[in-house]
């Protein structure tokens, strides 16, 4: 009995070295995968998510900034207009200036030419 409990026991230690190197395996060719895939997106040019996620964020914001100044200069507009509007009808056209009469000698004659 005690030599089938040793030749499991080597077997089982076999098998057991035999799944840990599989595993060594397994993580050394992800890796290497990793590091293939991230050479060929540095070639490509691909923005990295943390990059995306802070320009995303700056486009968000800045389109709630121009929700509420779009809705500041409507609120001015609508305000101008109804000022505008009040002081139109307030005021009265105004009568037109009378102009002067100019004198037919307003212009200076240049010394040595003739007039005419």
């Amino acid at each position: 009995m005690q030599t089938d409990n040793r030749i499991l026991d080597d077997l089982a230690r076999v098998a057991g070295g035999a799944f840990g190197t599989l595993n060594d395996v397994r993580v050394e060719i992800e890796n290497l995968f990793k590091q293939r895939l991230e050479r060929v997106l540095s070639d490509l040019d691909v923005v990295p998510r943390d990059e995306f996620d802070a320009v995303k964020a700056m486009a968000e914001k800045a389109r709630t900034e121009q929700a509420a100044l779009e809705a500041r200069v409507a609120a001015l507009e609508a305000a101008l207009a109804a000022k505008g509007s009040a002081r139109a009808v307030d005021k009265k056209p105004a009568a037109p200036k009378a102009r002067r009469a100019r004198g037919p000698a307003t212009k200076a004659k240049a010394p040595g030419k003739p007039a005419g």
